[in-house]
C-alpha cells in the first residue's frame, strides 16, 4: 500500500473511533435518566441465571458529588467536587484510567439546611453533538468539548440562590441549552445556544426546584416542562412563553421530581401530593390541564419512577419507604412492599427488568410485574451512600456512590 494511502487508511481508522467515542449509540447513558429521561436502558443484556455476587471490574475515586456519570461510547464523563473546584473527567470505561480531567474554581458555603447533604455536585450533565454540559452547586453554567475537556463558554455565578443549592440537569433541545439559574427574586429559566451560550431566550416567571425537566409535543407544540418553588409548568420551547402552569408545592419546599409522560398524559407527584394524571388541553391561544385521576395511596420525595406496560414503579417516601406499583391508564395502586425498605432508591429499568439502587448501597434486582414485590437479587455495591442513578449497559453496572466510580459486571 503506497505512504499516502496508508496515512489515509490510518487516519479514517481514528475517524471511525473518534465517532464511536462521541456519538451517542443505544447502550449509552448521555443524560439524566437515560438517553429519553425516563430511566430506560435499551442497552443492557439480561444474563439467563442472575450471579450470586457481582464481579467488579474497578474502583476508582473521583471525588464528591451525586451527580450521576454519562456513559457515550467507550468513555464515562464524571462530575464531581474535589476540594474547591467543579471536575469534570473523562474515563476509559473499560478500564477507569483517566482519559483527561478539567476544572474550574468553584469554592462556596452550603446553607445550614443543605449542610448534611454535602457540597455536590448534584445536577447530572449533559452530552449532546460531542458537547457537555454541566451546572455547578453554585449554578455555574459550563459548556465544554467532550473530546479534549477544553471549556466553550461558561456563565458566572448568579446574586441568589436556591436554599439547597442546584440539582437541575440541563435539558439540550436542539441548537439550545436550558437551565433553571438564580434564586428567590433573581431568577430565570434561560435557554442558551449551545455554541456560543448567548442567550436565546428567558422566563422569568418563578424560582427553580430542584428536579430536571423534560421536552415533550402536547397540544401540537413543543414544550419545556418542569416543576418551579411555586408550579408545575409548560414553556413553549422555541421561545420561552409561558403556556400554562398548575400550583404545585411540597412541605419543605424541595420538590426535585422530573415530570413524567405517559401517552398523552402528564404525570405529576410530590411529597405528600400522591400522584395526579393531567392532560394539556389547548383552545386556540388558551391553554388549560383537565386531571384525570389522582391518588393519595403512593407518593413519592426524592425519587423517580418509571413506567413498564403502562404501570409505573418506583419507591413512596410513605410509611419509611415503599415500593409500589400504579396503574397508569387508571390510578389505581396494585401493590405495595412492606415499609422500611430505603430512604431512596434510584430506579432503572430495562425491558422488563428494574434495577433499584438504594442509598444504603444496595441493588435490588426484581422483574416487572402486577402482582407485588418480589426481588430477584440483592447486591451490595459500595460502601458509601448510593444516591446518584447507576449506569446499566450490555453486562455493565456503573455506581457512584459518595466519591468512587465502580464499575461491576454480571460475569
Amino acid at each position: 500500500m503506497a505512504p499516502k494511502y496508508r496515512a489515509l487508511s490510518r487516519f479514517c481508522l481514528f475517524a471511525a473511533v473518534t465517532v464511536f467515542t462521541l456519538t451517542a449509540s443505544a447502550q449509552d447513558w448521555p443524560q439524566w435518566r437515560g438517553a429519553n429521561r425516563d430511566g430506560a436502558a435499551t442497552g443492557f443484556t439480561e444474563p439467563a441465571t442472575w450471579p450470586d455476587a457481582l464481579k467488579q471490574q474497578w474502583k476508582v475515586d473521583i471525588g464528591l458529588g451525586y451527580a450521576t456519570p454519562l456513559l457515550v461510547g467507550n468513555r464515562l464523563y464524571a462530575f464531581t467536587r474535589q476540594g474547591n473546584d467543579e471536575v469534570l473527567q473523562a474515563l476509559d470505561a473499560a478500564t477507569g484510567k483517566s482519559v483527561w480531567r478539567t476544572s474550574y474554581p468553584a469554592p462556596f458555603e452550603l446553607f445550614a439546611a443543605a449542610a448534611k447533604h454535602g457540597p455536590g455536585p448534584k445536577s447530572t450533565p449533559t452530552f449532546a453533538n460531542g458537547r457537555i454540559f454541566t451546572f455547578g452547586m453554585s449554578s455555574i453554567v459550563t459548556a465544554f468539548d467532550a473530546a479534549t475537556g477544553r471549556q466553550l463558554w461558561q456563565k458566572p455565578v448568579p446574586a441568589k440562590q436556591p436554599m439547597y443549592h442546584t440539582a437541575m440537569s440541563p435539558l439540550v433541545d436542539g441548537d439550545r441549552v436550558v437551565i433553571h439559574v438564580g434564586g428567590p427574586g433573581d431568577t430565570g429559566l434561560v435557554a442558551y445556544d449551545v455554541a456560543t451560550g448567548a442567550e436565546r431566550w428567558k422566563w422569568q416567571g418563578d424560582s427553580p426546584a430542584y428536579g430536571s425537566p423534560i421536552v415533550a409535543d402536547l397540544a401540537g407544540t413543543r414544550q419545556v416542562i418542569l416543576f418551579t418553588n411555586q408550579y408545575l409548568v409548560g414553556i413553549a420551547a422555541a421561545n420561552g412563553q409561558l403556556l400554562w402552569q398548575r400550583p404545585f408545592t411540597t412541605p419543605s419546599n424541595t420538590t426535585s421530581q422530573t415530570p413524567i409522560i405517559y401517552k398523552d398524559a402528564v404525570i405529576q407527584a410530590g411529597r405528600e401530593n400522591g400522584f395526579t394524571a393531567f392532560r394539556v388541553v389547548r383552545n386556540g391561544t388558551s391553554w388549560t390541564t383537565e386531571n384525570m385521576w389522582h391518588t393519595d395511596e403512593a407518593s413519592i420525595h426524592l425519587s423517580n419512577a418509571v413506567v413498564i406496560d403502562g404501570v409505573l414503579y418506583g419507591l413512596s417516601h410513605l410509611n419509611s419507604g415503599q415500593y409500589f406499583a400504579l396503574d397508569l391508564e387508571s390510578g389505581q395502586v396494585l401493590w405495595k412492599s412492606q415499609p422500611r425498605q430505603a430512604d431512596n432508591a434510584a430506579v432503572v429499568k430495562a425491558g422488563t427488568t428494574l434495577f433499584l439502587l438504594q442509598n444504603d448501597a444496595h441493588l435490588i434486582v426484581m422483574k416487572a410485574n402486577r402482582s407485588g414485590f418480589n426481588p430477584l437479587k440483592n447486591y451490595e455495591v459500595a460502601m458509601g451512600e448510593t444516591w446518584a442513578q447507576p449506569v446499566v449497559s450490555g453486562n455493565r453496572i456503573f455506581v457512584k456512590d459518595v466519591s468512587n466510580l465502580t464499575l461491576w459486571t454480571l460475569n
